[in-house]
C-alpha cells in the first residue's frame, strides 16, 4: 500500500501529536510524584530588591586607630586590624628601639581603638602623662602593687630587687586594699612611701 506525499505528512503530524501528548502527560505524572513524596520543584527567585545576602564591609576587616609613641622607630598613628596586638603595630612603626624597656610594656596586649601607647626607655622614671602597656600599669602610668611584675615595682623610687620581692611575697597572702598598706611591708617606712605613693595604685 503506498501513499501519497499529503497522506504521508498528515500520518507524521498525526504521530508527532501522539508523541507529544504522551510526554507531556509521563512528565505531568512524574511531577505528581515527586510533589507526593516531598520533592520541590522550583525555579531559583532572585533576591528581593534592597535585599543582601553580604555586604561588603561585612568582608572587611575592621579598622582601628591607635597611635604608639616613645621608644619605637617610627612613632605615630597608624590604622590597624581590630584585634591585632601591640607587637604587629611596633613591627608596622618599624620595630623597637634598642633603649626600649620591654619589661614595662606588653607586646602581647590586644589593641584598642583610640588607644595611645607611650614605650620607656631603660631606666626612665615613670611620669603622670605616661601611658604604659603592661599587665601592672594603667592609663595613668601609675603602677599597680597589686599586679606590678617584680621588674615593674623595681622601678620605683628606693623599691629594688629586694623589696619588690617582699612586696610580692606580702600581696600573695594579703592582697593591697589601699596603696597605704604598702607600708606594712618590712622595710618600707613613711619615708620611703612618700616617694613613691603618687606613682602607684592598688585597685
Amino acid at each position: 500500500m503506498t501513499f501519497t506525499k499529503r497522506e504521508q505528512v498528515a500520518i507524521l503530524v498525526i504521530a508527532l501529536t501522539i508523541i507529544f501528548t504522551v510526554g507531556f502527560k509521563f512528565l505531568k505524572r512524574e511531577m505528581t510524584k515527586a510533589e507526593e513524596i516531598g520533592i520541590e520543584i522550583y525555579e531559583e527567585e532572585p533576591a528581593p530588591e534592597g535585599e543582601e545576602t553580604e555586604t561588603v564591609e561585612e568582608d572587611q576587616d575592621k579598622l582601628i586607630m591607635v597611635h604608639i609613641s616613645g621608644q619605637v622607630k617610627f612613632p605615630g598613628v597608624i590604622k590597624i586590624e581590630e584585634g591585632k596586638r601591640l607587637i604587629d603595630a611596633v613591627e608596622l612603626l618599624g620595630g623597637l628601639k634598642d633603649q626600649a624597656d620591654i619589661d614595662r610594656i606588653n607586646l602581647a596586649k590586644k589593641l584598642e581603638d583610640e588607644e595611645k601607647i607611650y614605650i620607656p626607655k631603660i631606666g626612665e622614671e615613670p611620669r603622670e602623662d605616661m601611658t604604659y602597656s603592661s599587665e601592672g600599669t594603667k592609663s595613668s602610668g601609675k603602677i599597680n602593687i597589686n599586679r606590678a611584675t617584680k621588674s615593674e615595682l623595681s622601678t620605683l623610687p628606693g623599691i629594688g630587687d629586694v623589696l619588690a620581692d617582699r612586696i610580692i611575697e606580702y600581696r600573695e597572702d594579703s592582697p593591697f586594699k589601699k596603696i597605704e598598706d604598702l607600708k606594712n611591708v618590712s622595710g618600707i617606712g613613711d619615708k620611703k612611701f612618700e616617694s613613691v605613693k603618687d606613682l602607684i595604685i592598688a585597685n
